[in-house]
């Protein structure tokens, strides 16, 4: 006998996979939309998001008064290597633009593969690599149409640059998800969300006060929109950290980013 929640069940994983994307193109237009008022600012945006995730799962983590399922040191390295994915992510789009950074973002399903095959066991068919293999040559095209382009109208934008930032992001966010994966799946959901945000927090806080502190000052702070922004992003990226988790329990880390190649189609209807 078939089980009949089975369909139920994968209609309900694409709908999380789907809030998860349109999150994530939120904050990608965001960020666009910020990088464009010509603020740079990566490790402030991811501030306020680590922020954000510290001040909402924070209180729950400590309500429970339990141990720690996993040594904290553990959790300063994911959230060391998450930082530096999204920071880098963020820098893509002051020499890129949302397409071709969204597309590249894509890297990270045979990162995800690599690493999964190799730490989790996870096998996958001659035809997933063939698929895989695919997208990586589409991803090549798109850096060979970037070298070959210029904007006489934007002469801050260096495309092969914001590409290869994008790429380098695209492999710490693998190992996030990957390590993500292996925390929800094993342990615990709600203490390495809230453990994120607040190593998150730290490092962000860290590296902002040591690179950043004469961006900040440049910032129009008195600006509605740009605080606006700002709070748009921190939100967007809250919904992201709290669903992921539940999309990486019930289906894996190649799910997950399979689901977010649907994230240039949201940008565009954004």
């Amino acid at each position: 006998m078939k089980n009949k929640s089975a369909p139920w069940s994968m209609m309900f994983l694409v709908f999380l996979g789907q809030l998860v994307s349109f999150s994530m193109a939120v904050c990608s237009f965001i960020t666009s939309q910020i990088s464009s008022l010509g603020a740079d600012a990566p490790f402030t945006q991811s501030f306020l998001s680590y922020l954000l995730l510290a001040l909402v799962y924070g209180p729950v983590l400590l309500h429970r008064q339990r141990k720690f399922l996993m040594p904290w040191y553990w959790y300063l390295a994911l959230a060391f290597i998450d930082v530096q994915g999204n920071c880098l992510a963020i820098k893509a789009y002051h020499y890129s633009y949302i397409t071709s950074v969204n597309l590249l973002n894509c890297w990270t399903i045979t990162w995800v593969m690599i690493l999964t095959r190799f730490a989790l066991g996870t096998r996958y068919s001659l035809w997933q690599f063939v698929g895989a293999g695919t997208c990586m040559t589409g991803l090549a095209l798109v850096l060979l149409s970037d070298s070959n382009y210029s904007d006489v109208q934007d002469e801050s934008k260096r495309p092969l640059l914001g590409d290869a930032l994008i790429i380098v992001a695209t492999f710490c966010f693998a190992f996030s998800n990957v390590g993500e994966e292996y925390c929800v799946k094993n342990k615990d959901r709600i203490e390495f969300v809230a453990m994120l945000g607040i190593f998150g927090m730290l490092v962000t806080g860290i590296q902002l006060s040591l690179f950043e502190r004469k961006n900040i000052e440049t910032i129009n702070w008195w600006s509605p929109t740009m605080i606006g922004l700002f709070i748009g992003f921190a939100v967007a990226s809250l919904v992201f950290s709290s669903i992921a988790p539940f999309v990486l329990k019930m289906s894996g880390a190649t799910m997950f980013n399979l689901s977010l190649l649907t994230t240039d189609v949201w940008a565009v209807a954004i």
